[in-house]
């Protein structure tokens, strides 16, 4: 469908959510709850900007790997974002499609490589024109190493993946502790530990807070800042999502969920209960400028082990150092470095690497140039100021970095060379070592007997002991300090477990958990309990095999529970208990049959648990009804489908964005449910009940009304009638609602037969001095 400037009013379709007398709702702007995106300078997008927001609307697996691919491309979603319908088995289907909720965690866990320079290599780099320093230039080629990299799993069978990742990080970088989202549960996180367990030195950090994750405010003002965008310019791509293509899937998630769902994963932050943002490496480099290589080397290996880049007392400082000298093709002597190089092999081993770069600032015009590719997982609050730079920038052409094609050849076999060479197998031998140190004993009969004697060691001391410890006299846990040391077994075990899952032995990893679950619930270590039950969910719907029903409720469904109880009521945490339910909600819809309707209940009660704002609330509800149209029905009548529940809430996500001011988005949800109604047997079934019908044709209308004022009050032909319904509104008390009265889950004997999910209206900011409810939910 083309612009609705070049477009004719459409005709009124004979479907529920279509008629003729429109209801009008307050001005968008007035009525937008979204309004954190607002305070962004906003100037008239140009092509930097664009390109930025057409990414949204792109799946990630279609877009060229290649740096010098062609930037802002329109590409149609040919599916949904989060893989195809399963069948009615309870058996996860293989992920075969980038776009799978499972690719998205493979490639949001994974192992993450600090980088730590010298003062000359920083300069190098940043005549290059990058200004973050070498991380910067390395960070975005790490998402993807190139060819394909053999993992060998706890029992030495090897596996081969083409699209394994490592992320690269500042030392020090994910400190900062997110904030709780306004209006919602306040997150407490940001009472943790400090940096080295003394003084917080975060605030003196500010570049690196902001390429910290975890903030639920920052993530929900982005969104809404690419819907605004997606509701202005609706056609500036070409082919993109808001086109309404009659053809498209309905159970097509949302490329802004999706946009949600990897802000929301993305920039993992450095914290004791959970070790994925913990360094397993870190690349110390200099570079040919150097003239006393080895001392700067040995003087950055003791800053980041005892010095200022010493990271905190709970994360292990044995992890892999892997050094590395930066030579200058174009000022240096390559014979000079190849000496040095040697001299860095002879100290420090094998885990060395020269690599070699130009020094000069590449631009678009040079024959050898290619633009530098833009990484896939950068923290909200960085997209938020990469937007207001090009927003404010004068050449509305734009500019964009570019790289030379030697350079990033020799940055690709830096990163594949370190990677199969000494990342992963460092990773393997800590597996292998800790499993069986550790873990082996653990699982045994003593261990068991040792975890009981934890469980009962406070029975009968003093209950002075005990309160000031917060967990038996046994316990290695500092309630104090909040944190196990990182030698401690339970710490060692957690990282094994975290170790196995990055490596993608997920029933390596499931076990573990599982063992770490009781440890941490009798040391009353909540956030620790909270974190583990929630990889142990997630990495138990991992395992590509059949769950029953009652395997689900036993496991998965007592461990969510008991993450989101821990992160929310325990620890104030709204992001963890966000993350596990939205993981757990997509990876149960994935299997359907009757793990669809698990999927809605989590994520109805993520709506019930308001950790997320209204933004998040909308896309929740789109996803609720994906949910359960997954839900595939038996037989030639489709028995025990749920289209009625999706349509509604459909409906329900409609009306969300409506509020919130994207037409849009509302008409395709719409759509959505008149689709799904269609399909029925009975195609009018909801004419039948007069509430949710006038409810429905009601919204439709205003939405036409927003999309197209003029056009919708010529086509009725009732400019006289539209008059008087306003006057008669304007008449009512004066502090009736600024909008349509809700009509949702009426206790109507009529909507009570109706087949679909309960209509919970969503309760608007200063409702409560408004006038009486009409008693309707």
């Amino acid at each position: 469908m083309t612009s609705p400037d070049n477009v004719s009013p459409p005709e009124p379709a004979a479907s529920p959510l279509r008629m003729s007398l429109p209801k009008t709702r307050g001005s968008a702007e007035t009525q937008s709850m979204a309004s954190s995106a607002s305070t962004l300078p906003y100037r008239v997008s140009n092509p930097s900007v664009s390109s930025l927001f057409a990414s949204t609307s792109t799946p990630t697996g279609s877009r060229p790997s290649s740096p010098s691919g062609g930037l802002g491309r329109s590409i149609s979603l040919s599916g949904s974002v989060f893989g195809g319908i399963p069948g009615d088995s309870q058996q996860l289907p293989p992920a075969e499609r980038p776009e799978d909720p499972r690719n998205l965690i493979i490639q949001a866990f994974i192992p993450h490589v600090a980088v730590h320079t010298s003062q000359d290599t920083h300069d190098l780099v940043k005549d290059k024109g990058f200004n973050g320093g070498l991380w910067e230039l390395l960070r975005p080629f790490g998402e993807r190493v190139q060819g394909k990299v053999i993992v060998r799993d706890s029992i030495g069978a090897g596996r081969s993946y083409d699209n394994f990742a490592v992320r690269f990080v500042q030392l020090g970088d994910g400190l900062e502790i997110p904030e709780g989202v306004p209006g919602s549960r306040k997150s407490e996180e940001g009472k943790g530990p400090s940096l080295n367990g003394g003084i917080n030195e975060s605030k003196s950090f500010p570049a690196q807070s902001s390429r910290t994750g975890g903030s639920i405010s920052q993530i929900e003002t982005l969104v809404d800042r690419h819907l605004t965008h997606a509701e202005d310019f609706p056609n500036m791509t070409g082919e993109d999502y808001l086109t309404f293509k009659e053809n498209r899937d309905v159970d097509t998630a949302s490329p802004f969920y999706t946009l949600y769902l990897r802000r929301l994963l993305s920039g993992i932050p450095l914290t004791p209960h959970e070790s994925f943002a913990h360094p397993v490496a870190c690349v110390i480099a200099i570079s040919s400028r150097n003239t006393n290589p080895i001392e700067t080397l040995r003087n950055l290996y003791q800053e980041s082990s005892v010095g200022l880049k010493r990271l905190p007392l709970w994360v292990s400082n044995e992890y892999l150092r892997y050094y590395v000298l930066v030579h200058d093709e174009e000022r240096d002597d390559i014979a000079k470095s190849m000496t040095m190089f040697d001299q860095m092999k002879r100290h420090f081993g094998l885990h060395c690497h020269l690599l070699r770069l130009r020094s000069s600032n590449c631009v678009a015009t040079d024959d050898d140039s290619v633009q530098f590719p833009r990484s896939e997982w950068v923290t909200a609050s960085e997209e938020i100021a990469d937007i207001q730079e090009r927003e404010m920038q004068e050449d509305i052409d734009g500019s964009f970095p570019c790289i030379y094609e030697s350079d990033m050849t020799a940055i690709k076999t830096f990163i594949r060379g370190m990677v199969t060479q000494s990342v992963v197998p460092s990773m393997e031998r800590c597996i292998s070592t800790w499993n069986d140190q550790v873990a082996s004993r653990r699982r045994g009969i003593s261990g068991r007997f040792i975890s009981l004697s934890k469980k009962w060691t406070g029975f009968g001391s003093s209950s002075r002991n005990s309160s000031s410890n917060g967990a038996g006299s046994g316990s290695n846990y500092d309630a104090l300090q909040g944190f196990y040391r990182p030698d401690s077994p339970e710490a060692v075990m957690r990282k094994l477990a975290d170790y196995a899952f990055m490596l993608r032995d997920w029933k390596l990893a499931q076990s573990t958990y599982e063992l770490l679950r009781s440890d941490f619930m009798n040391d009353k270590a909540w956030k620790y309990h909270a974190a583990t039950n929630e990889m142990a969910a997630i990495s138990t719907l991992l395992i590509p095999q059949a769950l029953s029903s009652k395997v689900r409720l036993e496991t998965v469904d007592q461990m969510l529970e008991s993450a989101c109880y821990s992160y929310i009521t325990r620890c104030g945490a709204s992001y963890g208990a966000l993350r596990s339910l939205l993981l757990g909600t997509e990876l149960l819809r994935l299997r359907g049959g009757s793990a669809t309707e698990d999927a809605a209940k989590w994520g109805t009660k993520l709506l019930e648990y308001k950790v997320v704002g209204v933004i998040g609330d909308a896309l929740i509800k789109e996803r609720i009804s994906a949910c359960y149209a997954s839900k595939k029905g038996a037989g030639s009548g489709l028995w025990g489908h749920r289209l009625r529940k999706s349509a509604v809430w459909s409906i329900l996500a409609a009306d969300a964005w409506l509020t919130l001011g994207k037409p849009q988005q509302s008409k395709q949800r719409l759509d959505e449910a008149s689709a799904k109604y269609s399909s029925l047997a009975n195609k009018d079934s909801l004419s039948h009940f007069k509430m949710a019908n006038d409810f429905s044709q009601g919204l439709g209308n205003e939405v036409q009304l927003a999309l197209y004022p003029e056009s919708s009050v010529e086509e009725s032909g009732a400019i006289g009638d539209l008059t008087e319904t306003r006057i008669a509104e304007e008449s009512e008390d004066f502090d009736s609602r600024p909008h349509r009265r809700s009509l949702m889950g009426a206790t109507v004997p009529a909507l009570a037969t109706l087949g679909s999910a309960p209509l919970h209206g969503t309760v608007m900011e200063g409702e409560g001095d408004l006038k009486p409810p009409d008693h309707f939910e």
